[in-house]
């Protein structure tokens, strides 16, 4: 069995690499995370033309009919390079729609999301870090919906938002519109600036029923777990890299501090760490295409995994960096605030072990 990337993975990686070395090196990670928005619609029409937006998305709407290891890749390269903008949003609001079966949804809205000319999101997770869509306290009746929303990716600059809520007790996905009567969209303000939430309240706001059940909230949902693991795993692998370089020369005491052990010790345990996780992804996400009897569970080993890794590589990257490590003109809080947001959103790596755990029948 081959364990490793096709020629055709190895060449996407390497082409979004290349495009946001070029096109977004920290200088523009700033300035679009600094704005009023967060989003810069030039880079995300580049992107799109790489066709990053439309991966998963069938040739017949346009997209590339790829897989959601593809799309992993190129969560990876994206957190590689602390890279602000709607991509997480969009690949939940994609996989949401496409799990939901609703074709006039899907020929009307992932056209555009593929050519990149629109915006959409996934609005599930409600107060009390409450992510489950079987216990969400927004509720819909007569194809409307009443309730809030409170960790919404995107939210204000979406096109429309695919909205989890129950209807008689019973979960679903409903379509919601920019500008939809009795809808209030309020910016929060979170730690990684370059994936901005939003806070959303519907009042009765129409909305468009796209499926019934948790089925396509969950397949949404665990996408959205591994895509946050690749994330994860190429900013791990950043701060590494870049703390490697940083002690291989700051110096002190008339010596590199690469050569102190106690410095080696640090990295090679990062890197001990980092390096074999990558197959937690990679098969989470072939598991997600392919066996889907384990899809869920390995999703959840692998979002509390690498976000955990993550997690403690920014921390260990800051403390060798020693002071400049904690400055805002070094660009390391920059990965240390998406480990934050990674190890949060859709739930906490407890949660998920949890979940695991129980999955298994433990």
């Amino acid at each position: 069995m081959n364990f490793g990337l096709t020629e055709e993975q190895v060449l996407l990686k390497d082409t979004i690499r290349r495009f946001l070395a070029e096109q977004c090196d920290t200088t523009r990670v700033r300035a679009v995370m600094e704005s009023e928005t967060g989003h810069d619609p030039a880079l995300w029409r580049d992107l799109a033309g790489l066709g990053v937006p439309g991966l998963a998305i069938e040739e017949r709407h346009g997209g590339a009919g790829l897989e959601l290891l593809d799309v992993a890749l190129a969560a990876e390269e994206l957190g590689y390079a602390a890279t602000p903008g709607p991509f997480l949003a969009v690949a939940l609001a994609t996989m949401a729609l496409t799990a939901s079966a609703n074709r006039p949804a899907q020929e009307r809205w992932l056209p555009a999301i593929a050519a990149g000319n629109a915006i959409l999101t996934l609005a599930l997770g409600e107060d009390d870090c409450e992510w489950d869509p079987a216990r969400a306290k927004t509720t819909a009746a007569a194809n409307t919906l009443t309730g809030t929303k409170t960790v919404v990716p995107y939210g204000a600059a979406a096109d429309a938002m695919v909205v989890a809520a129950t209807e008689s007790g019973e979960p679903g996905l409903w379509l919601v519109e920019r500008g939809a009567a009795g809808l209030s969209v309020r910016p929060r303000a979170g730690i990684d600036m370059t994936r901005r939430l939003d806070r959303m309240t519907f009042d009765r706001t129409p909305a468009t029923k796209l499926a019934s059940g948790r089925a396509a909230t969950d397949r949404a949902r665990d996408a959205g777990l591994v895509l946050i693991a690749a994330d994860a795993y190429g900013g791990a692998t950043r701060c590494l890299e870049m703390t490697t370089q940083y002690a291989l020369t700051r110096e002190q005491f008339g010596q590199t501090i690469g050569a102190f052990q106690a410095v080696k010790h640090q990295l090679a345990d990062l890197t001990a760490e980092i390096e074999p996780s990558l197959s937690l992804y990679w098969y989470a996400a072939h598991a997600f295409d392919h066996i889907p009897d384990k899809a869920e569970r390995h999703a959840a080993l692998a979002k509390a995994h690498l976000a955990d890794l993550y997690d403690r590589a920014t921390r260990v990257a800051t403390e060798l960096h020693g002071g400049i490590g904690f400055t805002w003109e070094f660009d390391l809080h920059l990965w240390f605030r998406r480990a934050i947001f990674d190890r949060s959103f859709l739930g906490e790596a407890g949660h998920h072990r949890e979940r695991a755990a129980a999955l298994a029948g433990w």
